[in-house]
């Protein structure tokens, strides 16, 4: 069993008795106005650079994206440690996460733990619970931050904070883009930039927050975390799309599981990348849902077990 807890606790200190609830939403330039480029740039890939053959590029970029950089490589490997394999894969896996458009590595662990943490918490600003209306959510998970008033300490691990690869495309989160371009467009011209680039950043940037407030917005139907404020919802129309990522009961469940997909029918190309690891001999210590200790406040509240 691997020694590092599997609901992220080892990086959020609470020494302090922080609060979950008290902070403030403010815009982030940085963050908003990139995105808003995004769009725009897409926009004008839609109206005047439409080709067949740059939409195709579109698909399997995001695709790619997607699968082996959010959900193997951004959350399910760095962020939650369910499952290792060598260094080189890991820097590969993580730099196409940071691609999706969101923050480089050390961003998306803060971001990510911070709000793993609040929810859990008996109560929690709405910025973490995603209870606000669609549009004010979107504006304030896609452009804004949140400061709390009292906030924990998150402290990433020596391994993370000292690799000199994910320092670097922390600070370049943005600049990492630039080969695609330079790339697409000696492949392609404009038409393959605007598609391969500015559009998939777009859609990911906007299909993370989409599945994000999706996944907030019910009570859960399997699975109960007595005493948590926020609860993860199965949102099972976007099994496929989202990669496996949409079910978050059961991630909310077993956050340290390495299949998210537990249960017939639910799709989770996420988890059958890392079997395809595991089969080459780059994947290994994977966990699952039966790998983890027993949560206590963890209760079963679905008719039966499918």
């Amino acid at each position: 069993m691997s020694a590092i807890h599997f609901e992220n606790i080892h990086r959020v200190k609470t020494d302090t008795q922080p609060d979950a609830l008290v902070g403030q939403v403010s815009w982030a330039p940085l963050k908003s106005l990139f995105l808003l480029a995004m769009y725009a740039l897409t926009f004008i890939a839609v109206v005047w650079f439409f080709s067949w053959d740059a939409v195709l590029l579109f698909v399997i970029k995001t695709g790619m994206v997607l699968l082996l950089g959010h959900s193997v490589g951004m959350h399910r490997l760095l962020i939650h440690n369910s499952f290792k394999c060598p260094l080189w894969l890991e820097h590969f896996l993580v730099y196409m996460g940071v691609l999706v458009g969101l923050g480089g590595p050390h961003t998306m662990i803060r971001t990510h733990d911070m709000r793993d943490w609040a929810q859990r918490q008996a109560n929690c600003h709405d910025y973490f619970a995603h209870r606000q209306q669609p549009i004010v959510d979107a504006w304030w998970q896609m452009h804004c931050n949140i400061t709390l008033q009292k906030p924990p300490q998150i402290v990433l691990e020596p391994r993370i904070a000292h690799d000199k690869f994910y320092a670097f495309i922390e600070k370049h989160w943005i600049l990492v883009h630039l080969p695609w371009v330079v790339l697409f467009y000696a492949m392609g011209g404009v038409n393959w930039v605007l598609w391969g680039v500015c559009a998939q950043i777009a859609t990911t940037v906007t299909g993370h927050w989409l599945v994000g407030h999706s996944a907030h917005q019910d009570e859960p139907s399997n699975w109960h975390v007595r005493g948590a404020g926020v609860h993860g919802y199965n949102v099972p129309f976007c099994g496929l799309i989202s990669m496996g990522e949409c079910w978050h009961n059961n991630h909310h469940a077993f956050p340290g599981s390495a299949r998210i997909g537990l249960y017939a029918g639910q799709v989770d190309p996420g988890w059958w990348f890392i079997l395809m690891l595991e089969k080459f001999g780059l994947a290994w210590d994977i966990r699952t849902a039966k790998d983890l200790p027993e949560r206590p406040e963890l209760e079963w509240i679905g008719a039966t077990h499918a």
